[in-house]
């Protein structure tokens, strides 16, 4: 979901369930959480390819992924009033907005999630150099359309194979890209992000300046503001007049996720039934997870990421707005030092951010971006562009 991860929107459907386990209710209640999160075989397809990194690389690393699908969990196309709230529109077109490397160590260090830019330009199997935010979308069309071309599918079947194929590739870009095996995937959509802000209440955060984007649907003030549903979604999906361009983006992403799974956490959702009937929803329709895919292994990370246990950071690009032969806006990278900074964050501090280096925001909240910021985040949200 575009606005999923960290666009807030990936990480929180899963970590709302996850906390669960952490809070002590009932595992009658986790059970009915678990039997809504929609299961996909993909990982099952890719762990003996020749190509893939090694399996043990002393962490488990989940793919967190959010998308601007139309349709829900189960492949059925969202009605226009569910578009309306969503300030979007029908298209068959999949994007992953939100791409996020959550590397849990097994020796039971800090946990860092390593968030990688929408418009990252890279090599996708069959189709050459796109935005890594396309893979999953162009795979999961040309499917769909070579099936259509093959016969005996219907279009229900197609889009399950369709979206297979898609989260496949986008799977193998992201080992090729950062060079570890993903061990768990979890996807979240445009709607379950929308029904879970509902449900908490919506997410305080806070902005430097006022700043708007028809593109998205922002229209902000500056200063603290409690964001859910539609606004939610344009906080974290807004592109223009932001500094730094997708990287900006993402540090609103990071902030809003750990601002939203604090008040998860906190909000009595569990202990509400309405709230839990909400929950259950949201994740009913939004949320992809690997048929391998741990509830509890994730509930102590949700606690970790409240705490601020977690530490978010980005890999370092060499460039930000460069444009491709089509006059696409894209971030330009070396694989080679994407790869060296991933396997580093598991047993160093990541260097200090720049413009073109790695950012990063953990430890207490703060987005490491200046002093002010820092301050701001001892005393509330951390104030952001």
């Amino acid at each position: 979901m575009k606005a999923a991860v960290i666009t807030g929107r990936t990480l929180l459907a899963l970590l709302s369930a996850a906390v669960l386990v952490v809070t002590g209710y009932s595992w009658s209640a986790v059970v009915r959480v678990d039997r809504s999160v929609n299961k996909t075989d993909v990982l099952n397809q890719l762990s003996d390819t020749p190509d893939a990194p090694p399996a043990d690389d002393g962490a488990v690393d989940v793919l967190l992924v959010g998308s601007d699908s139309r349709t829900d969990a189960q492949g059925r196309p969202l009605p226009d009033r569910v578009l309306r709230e969503l300030r979007t529109e029908a298209t068959d077109t999949v994007n992953t907005d939100t791409i996020i490397v959550l590397r849990v160590p097994r020796n039971g260090g800090q946990a860092h999630a390593v968030s990688i830019p929408r418009d990252t330009y890279v090599r996708i199997p069959d189709h050459g150099e796109e935005k890594i935010n396309s893979a999953y979308g162009l795979t999961r069309y040309f499917t769909m359309e070579r099936l259509a071309a093959e016969g005996g599918h219907d279009l229900a079947e197609r889009t399950k194979l369709g979206d297979q194929a898609g989260r496949r590739a986008l799977v193998q870009v992201v080992q090729d890209l950062t060079g570890v095996r993903v061990d768990h995937y979890a996807e979240v959509n445009l709607y379950g992000f929308y029904l879970l802000t509902q449900v908490i209440g919506g997410v305080e955060v806070c902005l430097n300046n006022a700043t708007s984007d028809p593109d998205s649907g922002a229209n902000f003030r500056a200063g603290v503001q409690t964001v859910s549903g539609g606004d939610a979604l344009a906080f974290v999906r807004q592109r223009k007049n932001i500094p730094n361009g997708d990287l900006g983006r993402i540090t609103r992403q990071q902030v809003f996720l750990k601002a939203a799974v604090s008040g998860l956490l906190s909000a009595g959702t569990f202990a509400d039934p309405a709230k839990l009937n909400g929950l259950l929803e949201a994740v009913s329709a939004s949320v992809v997870v690997d048929e391998r895919f741990d509830l509890a292994t994730l509930a102590e990370q949700a606690r970790n990421l409240a705490g601020g246990d977690v530490e978010f950071t980005t890999i370092p690009v060499t460039g930000v707005g460069a444009r491709n032969e089509r006059g696409q806006s894209i971030v330009t990278v070396d694989r080679d030092a994407v790869r060296a900074f991933v396997t580093r964050v598991l047993g160093e501090k990541a260097p200090a951010p720049t413009t073109t280096g790695a950012r990063k925001f953990g430890g207490g909240g703060a987005v490491a971006l200046d002093g002010a910021v820092r301050r701001q985040a001892a005393a509330g949200p951390p104030c952001v562009d």
